[in-house]
């Protein structure tokens, strides 16, 4: 591969996504492709860096000369969603389909990696690319980091697709950029009756509905203009007839922050309006947290020298909105400073929709950024240990 001309590099790389989107796997069940990027990669020369996870690879580029380690995240997972573009090289697979572009995120990793290793003899360091599983389940980053994959390194870099950004752009922002999502189930037990008899239970659908408007209250009242949080109830469970009131409800949703400090007191707030306004209606409510990532918040050093990288190769360079989605590479930054990017793919949908795609243009872009920013940060990073 080290030999590729500039166009059979870019029709590697297309056929690298394409094989992944065709073949997608969940998180924690991607056996099958952590096998192929493990081939790919020792067919380009690069050297697999073994460490105990069970999906997932890393390897490393580099070291012929003393220096710091950088770190390059790609995540690998797919998604239980039926794919619906139409491609040629649509899902194989019924009901998972790579609608949120990791297959992209890999295919321009494993560039950045062959781009690396016909530079290796400059490299004033060690770049380690990590092709993290199960970044859908927010479990991952924490997978990886426990591998002791992360230990020594000094900079850790990733980026996501961003549909709404076109090709030749990309989205770079110190401070959060993510943000950090919480999951909560909260269940309401009153005392079930008949429904023409309510006044001898207590009603946990009533409850639920004055505990859910109330919930709505916490970012108008509880949270500053200047900050930002979402309170989302997706589901809410109760009852099997139509004429019983049932015993007990169950609802659950997300909540979306971007501050640390912000995103405790609307946790806070949230289990005093469900605990309170459950007793004041006579139930007992509780709330269990499914603890999501914190926020992806961008280290300034790294974002202004990513920005500088960026514009070198002649990408144009915009402050992206930051996302209420979530994203478990937020982990990796609380060990180590580094930032994550919105690469622009011109894409048709949103993340997560079945008809998802991506202008494969963004492929070359994507993977001639991580080369020339890891060349960059190796440099700087040498450069700050001489003074």
């Amino acid at each position: 591969m080290g030999s590729l001309t500039t166009e059979q590099f870019e029709e590697q790389l297309v056929a690298f996504r394409r094989h992944l989107h065709a073949n997608p796997e969940l998180s924690h069940e991607e056996f099958e492709t952590t096998s192929t990027i493990r081939t790919w990669l020792t067919e380009a020369g690069i050297r697999i860096a073994e460490y105990p996870l069970k999906t997932g690879v890393i390897a490393e580029v580099g070291g012929l000369q003393e220096g710091p380690i950088i770190a390059i995240r790609a995540d690998i997972d797919a998604l239980p969603i039926h794919e619906e573009t139409g491609l040629a090289f649509a899902s194989r697979v019924p009901g998972k389909m790579h609608a949120c572009g990791h297959d992209l995120h890999t295919a321009i990793v494993l560039g950045a990696a062959i781009l690396l290793k016909r530079r290796e003899h400059e490299l004033k360091g060690t770049v380690r690319f990590i092709f993290q599983p199960a970044e859908e389940k927010a479990k991952g980053a924490s997978l990886v980091i426990n591998s002791g994959a992360l230990e020594g390194v000094k900079a850790v870099f990733g980026l996501h697709n961003k549909p709404n950004l076109p090709v030749g752009t990309i989205g770079i922002k110190p401070g959060p950029i993510m943000a950090a999502a919480d999951g909560f189930i909260v269940e309401v037990e009153g005392r079930g009756t008949h429904a023409a008899v309510p006044e001898a239970g207590i009603d946990p659908i009533v409850t639920s509905a004055h505990i859910i408007t109330a919930l709505q209250s916490i970012v108008s009242r509880n949270v500053s203009a200047l900050d930002s949080a979402v309170v989302s109830v997706t589901r809410l469970n109760s009852g099997t007839a139509w004429n019983v009131i049932a015993d007990k409800a169950v609802f659950d949703g997300t909540l979306r922050t971007f501050d640390e400090g912000v995103r405790f007191r609307v946790r806070e707030r949230f289990e005093q309006i469900v605990v309170g306004v459950g007793q004041a209606l006579g139930a007992e409510a509780n709330v269990k947290w499914l603890e999501g990532p914190p926020a992806v918040v961008n280290d300034s050093r790294w974002a202004e020298q990513a920005t500088r990288t960026a514009e070198s190769i002649g990408l144009q360079v915009v402050e992206p909105t930051p996302s209420s989605a979530g994203e478990d590479f937020a982990f990796y930054l609380q060990e180590t400073p580094g930032s994550f990017f919105f690469l622009g793919t011109s894409g048709p949908q949103e993340w997560h929709h079945p008809a998802f795609d991506v202008d494969e243009r963004a492929l070359p872009i994507g993977a001639s950024f991580f080369a020339s920013l890891a060349v960059d940060a190796l440099y700087q990073l040498s450069e700050t240990k001489k003074l």
